[in-house]
């Protein structure tokens, strides 16, 4: 996969390219991560990139050239899946990670505080948000979905790994332990440590439904529950009423 950032601060993104999964899956050639200053775009001579907004309002809006400009400069720009981070577009998550992990070329376009001329989105596919609040800027958002997105890339990490995290089939993941067993009057769960493996399964299952219902209630009416599932479910339910 390639993915193209364009920023006002590419420096934001250095520790990120050099560091853990995202480095590793660079050096295997799993993905080209190109982070690009669109300020060097801009066709004003002081390389000045905002200006006053047309009707009025507080601050600077980004200009749409310079952009625009350092778009269509980049090969295989018109093929390529063109986002932009925005408070106001759909909200980022595990299905749309897995939607975009798919794409051969993505083009990030980072927001910025005061917004960027909105005729911006002209030039892109799609606005998306990584959540309800607001950033001075999309750099954080882009390395969120970048990260999320390159994980799932064969070959960055183990698919065993991918396969049990949370939100996959809308459940959180299980509580994991090491060691020692027993820490500060803190133990392990005992069937962790008796080598029966279909009994940690069922463990794990049901540990998962269990966080899944506490800190992410609004997941479980999409999961897939089986009788077994819904029979549990009803005595955490009738165990928080009494």
């Amino acid at each position: 996969m390639k993915i193209d950032i364009l920023t006002l601060f590419p420096e934001m993104f250095s520790g990120f390219v050099s560091s853990s999964i995202i480095k590793r899956a660079i050096e295997k050639g799993v993905v080209d991560i190109r982070v690009i200053d669109y300020r060097d775009y801009s066709t004003d001579k002081h390389h000045k990139v905002d200006d006053t907004i047309y009707g009025g309002g507080a601050g600077m809006l980004i200009s749409v050239v310079p952009i625009a400009n350092c778009l269509k400069d980049i090969d295989g720009y018109k093929c390529a899946k063109k986002i932009i981070t925005s408070p106001t577009g759909a909200t980022f998550n595990q299905a749309k990670a897995k939607e975009l992990a798919q794409e051969e070329h993505i083009i990030i376009v980072c927001g910025h505080y005061e917004g960027i001329d909105a005729r911006i989105n002209n030039y892109i596919d799609e606005e998306i948000s990584i959540g309800d609040y607001i950033l001075t800027g999309g750099e954080v958002a882009s390395m969120a979905m970048v990260d999320s997105i390159v994980r799932l890339l064969p070959g960055a990490i183990t698919s065993e790994s991918i396969e049990d995290e949370s939100f996959n089939d809308n459940m959180l993941e299980y509580d994991q332990f090491t060691k020692p067993v027993s820490f500060d009057g803190y133990d392990v769960p005992f069937v962790l440590t008796n080598g029966n493996h279909e009994e940690i399964k069922k463990w794990r299952h049901f540990n998962s439904l269990a966080k899944t219902y506490k800190n992410r209630p609004d997941l479980i009416n999409e999961a897939k529950l089986s009788k077994e599932d819904k029979e549990y479910l009803a005595t955490l339910q009738k165990d928080k009423l009494s």
